[in-house]
């Protein structure tokens, strides 16, 4: 689990996999707690922080870091306490399944923003995939005007993701995973600090202790779907392109939606052209899972790649 190695592709893909897993409960958890979002998201923060602390304090495995490096991973970790705040936003302006397929336009941001950063083309098969996304959101923006606050929220959070998982490709590596999570906590939560002043007045928000289900739900989503969900992505990224890692989690959506389905009856309130974006996204995430297939296949052959 802290290894800073490169795993095998099998490998490095089952732990994806099983982190989107884990994404997909992260919308239920924010639909059930009742706090603000930055609240939420700090609380998040807080709690996540101290039990991973702990953890590492335990186990004997905190870790140093050069001033420089802390620095860096506390800023992607401000970046990433940003994108849970539009995250949660789109969420509480509209439900669990929009806010989650809003978020699925993080692969074509992705796929203009990671050549950008890595001085390199822009794949047209990239960009090919990814618009089939941008379309089955657009499809559900244009036919149920209900959703555009929380759609244009989730989009805002799309961008802000992409950003995060091309910087976070960058300063981890070379460093373990405990370490990169454990420095991006602190600066998510510092960063947070210091917005929420300004956040909640705007919003005729008042700061609360969150209470009974809210503060299990918080622990749950810190325990879980943060510390080893982050701990899988940055492990995945030693192996995969942040490009696959993002469009993968395009299937966030079809698990959240189903939880929020048996959670929340959300089936009710989902039109037609919903579910023909939902199905363009869909045929975006096979598109690109089978392009990866066969761009992987020969690396899989290699002698210890197994």
């Amino acid at each position: 689990m802290f290894d800073s190695t490169s795993d095998s592709l099998p490998l490095a893909f089952g732990k994806l996999h099983l982190s989107v897993l884990l994404a997909g409960f992260t919308g239920i958890f924010g639909k059930l707690i009742s706090l603000n979002e930055g609240l939420l998201v700090w609380y998040r923060l807080l709690i996540t922080t101290l039990v991973f602390g702990i953890m590492l304090g335990l186990g004997g495995r905190m870790p140093k870091l050069s001033f420089r490096d802390a620095l860096r991973m506390g800023g992607v970790g401000a970046l990433l306490a940003l994108h849970w705040v539009f995250f949660y936003g789109s969420i509480k302006a509209s439900n669990v399944s929009v806010g989650v397929v809003s978020f699925s336009t993080v692969g074509f941001f992705t796929a203009v923003l990671e050549p950008l950063a890595d001085g390199r083309r822009i794949s047209p098969r990239e960009i090919a995939f990814s618009l089939l996304t941008v379309a089955g959101v657009g499809l559900i923006f244009h036919f149920d005007t209900r959703y555009r606050a929380g759609i244009s929220l989730g989009i805002v959070g799309a961008v802000l993701a992409a950003l995060f998982t091309i910087a976070n490709k960058r300063v981890a590596r070379g460093h373990q995973a405990p370490a990169v999570l454990w420095y991006e906590l602190i600066g998510g939560f510092l960063g947070l600090s210091c917005f929420l002043p300004f956040y909640l007045p705007a919003l005729s928000v008042s700061f609360s202790l969150p209470e009974g289900r809210d503060f299990l739900c918080l622990f749950m989503l810190s325990l879980f779907c943060t510390i080893g969900l982050y701990i899988l992505q940055i492990q995945a990224l030693q192996s995969i392109s942040a490009f696959t890692v993002n469009l993968t989690y395009n299937l966030e959506p079809v698990y959240s939606i189903v939880l929020a389905m048996l959670f929340f009856g959300e089936a009710r309130q989902l039109n037609a052209a919903f579910y023909a974006g939902l199905g363009l996204i869909v045929l975006s995430v096979a598109l690109q899972t089978l392009s990866a297939m066969r761009r992987n296949r020969a690396a899989l052959r290699l002698p210890g790649a197994a």
